[in-house]
């Protein structure tokens, strides 16, 4: 099947009854709207009863309405502006609660990614890190503060890593003057994707790097450019990127290249908690 639930929704028009036709009817019209209502909203916003937009969605071949549903977002995420998150996410939240359904939310975003993230890429990003020459980590925007997290576990790990600062384009050029063969790339992009940070992962693919992408989709600019790609949602909770899934991932290679290298990591972390603790970092313990 297409990824663009557009075209698959105009190549099968003449196929639908006359429900099915005002539901293809509103979202080829509304489709930005479309995406975020469920399926008893959109049903009535149609005319037409809550099965029968399931039964539409499982006759463009979804599994169901939530699998047509993530089509329609894929298609928009990137594209929406703060405002318009804002505008849409009024079927998202009831309003009653917002703390347990937003970490409600999280909660099914991290499940989802149990099962959807890639073991063969992840066992290859692992691969890639573990033999990079050098590593430069780089997210944009919303991205930025996960580079730096990866930034700071990978500094106790590897010696040869480069967090490129984003504050202006010319300075990302600048950090990364010295890239190339045997370098690898950490390229961090969530909608909506900055035309900075993809030019960057272009510039560092270019100059013969390899490219890690930490992503949300095979439509993702990063996606493209990348040789080997972890991909993982961010959800859209109104105006705001929710990050706990892609954090959780970004933890699970932090552990996982860390087993690799477990016996340098030990030494490491251990002459740190001398340094910590002669230089009281942490401050002292009641019992010292």
């Amino acid at each position: 099947m297409t990824s663009n639930v557009l075209h698959t929704i105009r190549a099968n028009m003449e196929e639908f009854s006359k429900g099915q036709k005002r539901i293809a009817d509103f979202i080829l019209a509304n489709y930005d709207k479309a995406a975020f209502m469920t399926a008893g909203r959109l049903g009535k916003t149609a005319q037409v009863s809550e099965s029968t937009v399931v039964r539409f969605a499982m006759q463009l071949g979804y599994d169901g309405y939530p699998a047509m549903q993530k089509a329609m977002q894929e298609i928009i995420r990137g594209k929406l502006t703060s405002i318009q998150r804002i505008q849409v996410s009024g079927d998202q939240l009831s309003g009653t609660d917002i703390m347990g359904e937003v970490m409600q939310r999280d909660m099914q975003s991290i499940h989802s990614a149990i099962d959807q993230v890639d073991r063969e890429q992840f066992d290859r990003a692992v691969e890639m890190l573990l033999h990079a020459k050098h590593i430069y980590l780089l997210g944009v925007r919303s991205s930025a503060f996960l580079a730096g997290y990866l930034n700071f576990y990978f500094h106790l790990i590897f010696e040869n890593v480069t967090l490129v600062q984003s504050s202006a384009a010319g300075e990302i050029y600048e950090q990364l003057v010295h890239i190339g063969p045997g370098d690898v790339l950490v390229g961090i992009s969530f909608p909506r994707y900055s035309k900075m940070g993809v030019n960057a992962v272009q510039f560092a693919r270019d100059r013969g790097a390899e490219v890690l992408a930490v992503t949300d989709s095979k439509m993702s600019p990063t996606y493209q450019i990348a040789s080997t790609s972890l991909l993982v949602r961010s959800d859209m909770i109104s105006f705001v990127d929710s990050m706990a899934a892609p954090l959780s991932l970004l933890n699970a290679l932090i552990v996982a290249v860390g087993r690799h290298r477990r016996d340098e990591l030990s030494r490491i972390l251990g002459d740190m908690e001398q340094v910590w603790s002669k230089y009281s970092i942490f401050g002292k313990s009641e019992d010292e």
